[in-house]
């Protein structure tokens, strides 16, 4: 193993993407595009993974935020949504808006179509709702209040 000094640290610059596995690549289109405004930027579609060189068919969509960081989900094909052993409030996905007029108008269009939504919460450093994609998978929009804890 190399020893790196502590004094020398990673350069990383921000979140890139986070995966997920999908039920439905068109229900989780429809979710993203539709509901959240997300653009799909890339679509992959491969019969073997390319890290393991494992035959595994699968798409992989990219859903890109302003910052250029993006939320991608992964269709095998199984029709399966993913399964944790974690209670299904700890693995969850935050995106940020501006403020709790941004936050509110967010909660009010996930009603409308049908989503169930949580909150606002208030954290003291941030408010925030909580809602499921259609994977199960726990989502968070949330604000910044200014205040410190």
């Amino acid at each position: 193993m190399v020893e790196i000094s502590n004094k020398e640290s990673l350069n990383l610059q921000r979140l890139h993407h986070f995966a997920w596995k999908c039920r439905d690549i068109d229900e989780t289109k429809a979710f993203y595009t539709g509901i959240l405004g997300l653009p799909v930027t890339h679509i992959i579609k491969e019969d073997y993974v390319p890290s393991t060189g494992e035959y595994a068919p699968y798409t992989h969509i990219f859903f890109t935020m302003p910052d250029e960081s993006s939320i991608a989900f992964f269709d095998l094909g199984d029709g399966k949504a993913p399964e944790t052993t974690c209670d299904p409030w700890v693995i969850h996905f935050a995106f940020k808006v501006q403020d709790e007029k941004e936050l509110l108008f967010a909660k009010e269009k996930l009603e409308q179509n049908g989503v169930d939504v949580i909150g606002p919460t208030d954290h003291g450093f941030i408010r925030s709702i909580y809602f499921f994609d259609p994977n199960n998978l726990r989502l968070e929009i949330t604000y910044d209040t200014g205040v410190n804890t």
